[in-house]
């Protein structure tokens, strides 16, 4: 086996003098005891299962098809108990803050009162819903399933990329990875005392059940999804076929009486709860996007009357903006009088006049991005980017200004991966998913995205990048 090391950064595996870590020893010996021939069949065994478990995603504006099978590299990335217990904490502390902001700009807007967090800016962003002014989803919870991305910088510190609180998706790969790596590769598991994940489907549904208007009896739940076309469908059907749920689109539901139904073929049953995995705009034509066609006319109203919980809460995007990333460390401190438990990346605000002269005056040094958009979309790598590129993208900035920040480029951690017959590093990230019903829980591992470029800092599927099993081990008993 030929291990290839990084020219820069910090590696998950190998420390400064080229020596595993003390958690990946052993995995190392494992790899280093198969023939290239072990690894290349192991390697056709999964990519056959990828194929028949239809274990895809899709990529838009594409020639060559819609869907592609999800890149999958086998050697896991390993994170021991006191790390996670660190990301674990700071998660939760991030969550609850999360919640107590957006509960408090849709109705006492006391940190826009007290300065903490600009008035302006987040009342004007689109992700900003004034219709939902004054409007308390069931049991105060805005934010049940949050996909929140991690980085780790050259000293190897965990830092917070950004929070997605509408429909953040990947953890159907999550549990995937982790049932193709035990079939494919079984030595592995059976050297670590790995923490299981199989149970998040059961944590979901209980989730969603617990924030459900009608109690006394079993809530119905169906996830709601734009259809077969959505880049994440593989997930919207892998769920609802774990959970037991019905998966729906819009066309399957109806209003009456300011009560939600499905239409079945053996008549109507009322819908307690939603997990929507279609964006705000497009839920309800006669609320907000009038031509949209995934959504349920009137489902606002059934909202707003306290009869059907929506996953996430309307509403939610704002607290995802970029801009309003920047100022969660003041907003840990306000709402929770804590400190942030992780750190997170510095970032200047277009919207702020010195900021947007320091970001045109230094392009070439930063990573830019829109505010609202996600999966490496509407994004400036600054460093890489030719002079031509850069002056086009600063003439689309000074149209809208407060559509971006921008962020110092962060020498991402690699990890090795499988490619072409050698172990190479690849930057990576990773995305935990945390939930948020009755308690908020952390699912001990989460989604390590692998840029499968070798020059790229890129991680999203959409641009070209792969991901890995991602392993929290138990702590050591007393």
């Amino acid at each position: 086996m030929k291990w290839v090391t990084p020219r820069s950064g910090f590696d998950e595996v190998f420390d400064a003098r080229g020596e595993a870590r003390p958690h990946y020893a052993a995995l190392i010996s494992i790899l280093e005891s198969f023939t290239k021939e072990d690894v290349e069949r192991r390697e056709r065994l999964q990519q056959l299962t990828l194929r028949n478990q239809g274990i895809t995603f899709t990529v838009y504006g594409e020639k060559d098809g819609l869907e592609r099978i999800f890149p999958f590299d086998f050697v896991p990335r390993i994170i021991p108990a006191a790390e996670w217990k660190r990301l674990q904490d700071g998660l939760v502390q991030r969550i609850t803050t999360l919640n107590l902001f957006l509960a408090d700009v849709y109705h006492e807007q006391r940190c826009l009162k007290d300065g903490v967090v600009p008035a302006e800016l987040i009342l004007s962003r689109r992700e900003y819903k004034r219709a939902l002014l004054g409007l308390m989803p069931p049991r105060k919870i805005f934010t049940h399933v949050v996909g929140t991305d991690i980085i780790r910088n050259d000293k190897g510190e965990y830092l917070i990329l950004e929070d997605n609180c509408r429909v953040p998706s990947g953890v159907s790969y999550v549990l995937e990875n982790r049932n193709l790596l035990s079939r494919v590769f079984p030595e592995f598991l059976g050297a670590y005392p790995v923490r299981p994940i199989k149970d998040y489907p059961t944590l979901l549904l209980e989730t969603l059940r617990f924030v459900a208007p009608r109690r006394g009896q079993n809530p119905v739940v169906v996830i709601l999804s734009p259809g077969i076309h959505n880049s994440a469908y593989f997930e919207h059907s892998f769920l609802a076929r774990e959970m037991g749920v019905p998966l729906v689109e819009g066309r399957d539901l109806l209003v009456e009486g300011n009560h939600l139904f499905m239409r079945r073929t053996h008549g109507k049953r009322q819908v307690d709860v939603i997990y929507r995995r279609i964006d705000d705009d497009f839920l309800d034509p006669l609320a907000f996007r009038r031509d949209s066609m995934l959504g349920v006319p009137g489902l606002l109203n059934v909202y707003r009357e306290g009869n059907v919980a929506l996953a996430n809460a309307p509403g939610a995007g704002v607290a995802d903006d970029k801009s309003v990333y920047a100022y969660m460390p003041q907003l840990i401190k306000y709402y929770l009088d804590e400190d942030a438990l992780l750190p997170q990346v510095p970032t200047y605000l277009g919207f702020k006049k010195d900021d947007f002269r320091y970001i045109s005056e230094h392009l070439d040094r930063l990573v830019v991005k829109t505010t609202g958009d996600a999966g490496g979309y509407g994004m400036l790598m600054g460093p890489f980017a030719s002079v031509k590129e850069r002056e086009s993208y600063l003439a689309a900035m000074k149209k809208n200004p407060g559509n971006y920040i921008a962020q110092p480029l962060v020498e991402l951690s690699t990890h090795p991966t499988h490619i072409g017959g050698r172990f190479e590093p690849r930057r990576v990230d990773l995305r935990p998913f945390i939930l948020y019903g009755d308690r908020i829980r952390v699912l001990p591992g989460g989604l390590t995205r692998v840029a499968l470029r070798a020059s790229s800092y890129v991680v999203n599927s959409s641009q070209g990048g792969g991901s890995k099993d991602t392993w929290v081990l138990a702590p050591r008993e007393a």
